[in-house]
C-alpha cells in the first residue's frame, strides 16, 4: 500500500534555514527554481535565501523571471489581460536558458546575465554579466517555471490551494487565475518538484514530504 504524503508544519525562518542547508550541501554549481504564483511569494523566498547561503560559503545570484519577459509587442499581442498568453509566452525561456541556466550548468562558462529585459521601460536592461564561480548557486524565482524543459537542478514549488490563490491574488491580477488553473492541471508541478511547500497561510508554511518507505 502506498503511504500518504506527510505534511510537516514549519516556521518561515526554519524553512529558509533548511533550504539553505540543503542547497549548500550540493556539489558544484546549482540551478534552483523557486516556482510559484506571485501571491505565493517566490521572489521573497529566493531573496531570503541569499544571505544564509553566502554565510554557508556559497556564492549566490538571485534572478527574477520578471526580468526575462518578452517585449510588450510580443507579450501583449493578444491584450494585456489574456491568461492564455500569460501562461504560454510571457517569459523569454530561451533567453533565460541561454543567459543564465546553460552558463551556470555543468561545463558552462559561469558568465551569467542577471536580467535581460526591463518591462517598465520595455527595453533591454543593459545589465552587465557576472561571474558565477564554481560552487555558485543561482536562484531563479517566478511563476510557471516548471514543466517547460528548463534545466534546473532543484525545483522548489510553492503551492496554494485555488481558494487561497484567489484570495491572495491582487484584484488587478485576478485575470491570471485561469493560467494557474491550467498550470495545476496540465503541468501539476506539485507532483514532481523536488521540494513542495504549502503556503496557504504565509505565516505557517508546511513542507509536503513523500511517505517513508
Amino acid at each position: 500500500m502506498m503511504g500518504r504524503v506527510r505534511v510537516r508544519p514549519i516556521s518561515p525562518e526554519r524553512l529558509v534555514t533548511e533550504l539553505a542547508g540543503r542547497f549548500a550541501a550540493a556539489a558544484g554549481r546549482l540551478r534552483v527554481a523557486v516556482d510559484g504564483a506571485p501571491a505565493a511569494g517566490p521572489d521573497e523566498l529566493a531573496a531570503a535565501l541569499v544571505d544564509p547561503l553566502r554565510a554557508l560559503g556559497r556564492p549566490v545570484l538571485h534572478v527574477r523571471a520578471t526580468d526575462f519577459l518578452r517585449p510588450a509587442s510580443v507579450r501583449l499581442e493578444h491584450g494585456r489581460t489574456n491568461p492564455d498568453a500569460y501562461y504560454e509566452g510571457w517569459v523569454d525561456e530561451a533567453g533565460l536558458r541561454r543567459e543564465v541556466l546553460d552558463p551556470a550548468g555543468p561545463g558552462g562558462s559561469g558568465r551569467v546575465l542577471p536580467s535581460l529585459w526591463d518591462a517598465r521601460t520595455d527595453r533591454a536592461s543593459r545589465a552587465d554579466y557576472v561571474e558565477l564561480p564554481p560552487g555558485g548557486v543561482v536562484l531563479v524565482s517566478g511563476a510557471l517555471l516548471l514543466g517547460g524543459g528548463l534545466p534546473f537542478d532543484v525545483a522548489v514549488h510553492l503551492e496554494l490551494s485555488p481558494a487561497a490563490l484567489a484570495r491572495r491574488t491582487d484584484p488587478e491580477r485576478r485575470w491570471t487565475l485561469p493560467a494557474f488553473a491550467r498550470y495545476a492541471d496540465e503541468v501539476a508541478p506539485a507532483t514532481f518538484a523536488d521540494i513542495v511547500v504549502r503556503v496557504d497561510d504565509p505565516r505557517h508554511p508546511a513542507l509536503l514530504e513523500p511517505p517513508t518507505p
